[in-house]
């Protein structure tokens, strides 16, 4: 395979280009120059929603799955680090250790977007957005109304990430490369995914679910499987999360949030693991400045009038306007069954 494409490859995926590179140089160098509002409010929270969004990019770009349950998945492991964890509030806290504390929740966030998976693979278009709509509806309902171990309506306050080595991870250089390390191994993790031939297979699944299942392939199994890595993924963003905000509540797993996730995934692109975090600094620069110009209370309107542009003049987001305009990541469509069958996979 040329060299070129090791952060792109091919098909779904783009030929590399310089700007990686200085991407790349710019995120590491990123913390010195910034001060620490845009080192912490921005450049980290921007990391955190980008990876919670590329789970939704997995899903819904690569199998064609829209599950707005993502933040849901998220929430549930920042409950959990709440909870197994330590807090401020009195209830519940079992204090269990940030290295036990952390696998678990992750690996919780997990099976619950495997459950989702399991219920709503079946279903298609329209019909799996209302599914994990109506769970995620259920999960905002149901911690909010719980207070024996979700705490109801208040939620857990205290939660901070642990002193390591030393350092204080909730310091607005160190969370933020922590959040820089977690969003790269997980960018990196999508990319290779995308090209394995378990990617190919959910990519084929996507194309043509008929014609998989005549040649031998698991359709539903293939699918369940990538809700797992989301929930992965999510989970870890969760994690992150709780430790941005140093709280949890119904609030932070409300349907207007949820729904902010898939207008990032939108608005970045959700046809390249990048898109996400394209579309999560685009939001959270718009959520942080726009009340300079608009009363905070417009704010969704924004949003919105930014995501109906957006879809209107490029499907596939700001990446495909870099695309449109000057840009050189050109996008082909993925031909995953023809390369299946080309490596003998069949």
């Amino acid at each position: 395979m040329d060299r070129r494409s090791l952060f792109f490859g091919s098909g779904p995926l783009a030929q590399v280009h310089p700007a990686a590179l200085l991407a790349g140089i710019f995120l590491i160098a990123y913390p010195s120059f910034a001060s620490d509002f845009f080192t912490f409010q921005i450049g980290a929270y921007s990391l955190i929603l980008g990876t919670i969004s590329l789970s939704l990019m997995m899903l819904a770009g690569y199998g064609g799955m829209v599950s707005l349950a993502q933040l849901a998945v998220a929430g549930l492991a920042g409950y959990l680090v709440a909870i197994l964890g330590d807090n401020s509030v009195g209830v519940m806290g079992l204090g269990w250790p940030w290295w036990l504390t952390v696998p678990v929740a992750i690996l919780g966030a997990a099976i619950f977007g495997t459950l989702i998976g399991i219920i709503s693979v079946r279903t298609e278009g329209i019909y799996t957005i209302m599914i994990t709509l109506a769970i995620a509806v259920a999960f905002f309902y149901f911690v909010r109304q719980n207070y024996d171990l979700f705490n109801g309506f208040t939620g857990f306050a205290g939660v901070a990430p642990p002193t390591l080595f030393g350092i204080y991870w909730r310091s607005p250089d160190a969370f933020y490369y922590l959040s820089l390390a977690v969003a790269a191994f997980y960018f990196f993790a999508v990319v290779y995914c995308a090209r394995s031939t378990f990617g190919l297979s959910l990519q084929a699944t996507r194309d043509n679910p008929r014609r998989m299942r005549a040649i031998g392939f698991d359709v539903t199994l293939h699918r369940v499987a990538a809700y797992f890595l989301a929930g992965l993924i999510a989970g870890t963003g969760g994690v992150l999360m709780v430790w941005f905000n140093g709280r949890i509540s119904p609030g932070s797993v409300g349907v207007d949030v949820a729904i902010d996730i898939l207008v990032i995934a939108v608005i970045g692109g959700l046809r390249h693991p990048v898109g996400p975090f394209i579309g999560a600094v685009a939001f959270v620069m718009l959520e942080n400045f726009a009340i300079d110009l608009i009363d905070r209370e417009r704010f969704n309107t924004v949003i919105g009038l930014a995501f109906l542009l957006v879809v209107l003049f490029s499907p596939d987001g700001l990446l495909g306007l870099w695309n449109r305009f000057g840009g050189t990541l050109r996008f082909r469509r993925p031909a995953s069954l023809e390369k299946l069958e080309r490596s003998g996979a069949g």
